[in-house]
């Protein structure tokens, strides 16, 4: 049992395969996913998909780092879209949302502000918030730190030990994701290892960042397995327990009053 909280099932490389990668998700024993909405339109797809697959897909609304930029000065009108859109229900979570360093997009404080104007509207909708920070996360730190009532989770973490304490100690989740299988990613594998049980979460972020065996390749929802195979054997858990626990840790997080809960019964 295990669910990949964060995934694109709408883009392009995926979207024309969303009904088989549904499917081959269930067959590796997945119970379930999010796929995340990058800007309006984008959401609008995420919720027209999820509403096909019987309660399998969830799905997330936001404008992120790279939308906000497309956007310009269109992201005012935009973001009191998204107000509505996701005041019409149907969504688990705010996001994907965030501050993007490594790119050339838009002034730092201008990333900061559009960010903390979503994490105001995940807090009036009390929902929860699924964050992108790259190479951003001593100002991440201190944006979410300023806003104490929101919760959610640190998507893709790649960072190391001193990062994960800072973001553990506000409350947020971490997520991780094919990085974690690479040989490069030791740094992450030693914060997947201090990161509490009941604060881990895993994810593929597909089509990208396929684990190995698969790196290189489009990756999809049912790669998550492997990720959670490395996770226990570098946590020293079973694989087993540790799906479980990081399924009733999506559930804690995701559930709300209009969506389903998950199923996480274990045979």
């Amino acid at each position: 049992m295990v669910f990949d909280t964060h995934c694109h099932l709408t883009h392009p490389k995926l979207r024309a395969d969303a009904e088989a990668l549904v499917s081959r998700a269930r067959e590796a024993g997945l119970v379930g996913c999010v796929t995340i909405g990058t800007g309006v339109p984008d959401a609008r797809a995420c919720l027209e998909l999820a509403a096909g697959t019987a309660g399998f897909v969830r799905c997330s609304a936001g404008i992120d780092p790279f939308s906000a930029h497309d956007l310009g000065a269109g992201f005012d009108d935009a973001c009191a879209e998204l107000r509505e859109l996701l005041r019409g229900g149907g969504f688990c979570a705010v996001g994907e949302i965030g501050l993007d360093y490594h790119y050339d997009l838009d002034p730092r404080s201008v990333q900061a502000e559009r960010l903390e104007v979503q994490l105001a509207l995940a807090q009036e909708l009390d929902l929860p918030v699924v964050i992108h920070v790259r190479e951003a996360h001593d100002d991440m730190a201190r944006v979410l730190a300023a806003h104490p009532r929101c919760r959610g989770v640190i998507h893709s973490f790649t960072a190391g030990c001193a990062e994960a304490e800072r973001y553990l100690e506000l409350g947020w989740y971490l997520a991780f994701n094919g990085v974690a299988t690479f040989n490069s990613g030791e740094s992450v594998r030693r914060a997947a290892k201090i990161t509490p049980a009941d604060r881990l979460l895993v994810e593929t972020d597909s089509p990208y960042l396929a684990p190995v065996p698969h790196r290189g390749k489009r990756c999809e929802p049912a790669y998550v397995v492997r990720t959670l195979e490395q996770l226990a054997d570098v946590r020293g858990e079973p694989a087993g327990l540790l799906g479980r626990i990081t399924t009733e840790n999506a559930h804690r997080l995701f559930a709300s009053d209009d969506v389903s809960d998950f199923d996480t019964t274990v045979a």
